[in-house]
């Protein structure tokens, strides 16, 4: 993945390792996961100190329970992977995934909605989901999906999710055909302002590629390979020790 050699060295010589850290959401969101792998990855986060672990929903209460006075907290995703859930399950996806200990919830916008120029049902579905993520005191992530939009509809989606409030723009879900890139995390980010985080999402598997994305304007990295990236990150500090 691209990004400026001297950014990327200039990150590695001043983000610390926890700092770089608690930029991670850790995932385990394969299909074909396993509760051990569960196991495995709450050790990966609690011995890195990530921001977040995302596992699936039904994971949610387990999970909970491994990472309890960790630090580390729990994410899920709603709506997921394809966005189309009505709101009111949305909603309640939101209320129940919290109740079984989820501090972090990533949801997908409803892209037929803004695909079909229904601005008033798109904004409607992320306010209703964000209100109710909100009022449970949680994180919320709005996950635009940006490989099956154009560059006037990205602008539309982040607009107004930060106009509702949104805590994170999250790129993809990892799902999609493409994920994160350094172009749309940068649009993110000049549209978010500082009112909201960008979360980079998507095949960023190593060191690199995650600075190259916090160097273009992600505050958060979603990622199932946070053990490899600070294991990398710890080889690129040792290289550039002076």
């Amino acid at each position: 993945m691209a990004g400026s050699r001297a950014s990327i060295d200039e990150l590695v010589r001043s983000l610390k390792p926890s700092e770089l850290a608690k930029m991670i959401d850790h995932t385990l969101l394969k299909p074909y996961a396993t509760v051990e792998d569960l196991r495995r990855a709450c050790e990966e986060a609690k011995r890195y100190g990530f921001a977040a672990l995302y596992v699936p929903p039904w994971l949610v209460e387990e999970a909970a329970k491994l990472l309890e006075g960790s630090g580390v907290n729990v994410g899920t995703v709603i709506g997921f992977p394809l966005g189309f859930t009505p709101t009111k399950v949305k909603v309640f996806e939101a209320r129940e995934y919290a109740r079984r200990g989820a501090k972090e919830l990533d949801f997908v916008v409803n892209l037929m909605a803004l695909k079909s120029g229904d601005l008033e049902m798109f904004r409607r579905d992320v306010a209703e989901v964000v209100a109710a993520i909100k009022e449970l005191g949680c994180v919320a992530k709005a996950i635009l999906e940006t490989a099956y939009l154009s560059e006037e509809e990205k602008v539309i989606a982040a607009r107004i999710a930060v106009e509702e409030g949104i805590d994170f723009l999250k790129t993809s879900t990892g799902f999609a055909p493409s994920g994160a890139t350094l172009h749309d995390v940068m649009l993110l980010a000049k549209i978010a302002s500082g009112r909201a985080g960008v979360k980079a999402s998507g095949g960023i598997r190593h060191a690199e590629d995650a600075l190259a994305m916090i160097a273009a304007g992600a505050t958060r990295i979603g990622t199932s390979s946070g053990a490899r990236i600070m294991e990398e990150f710890l080889k690129l500090r040792e290289r550039l020790r002076p």
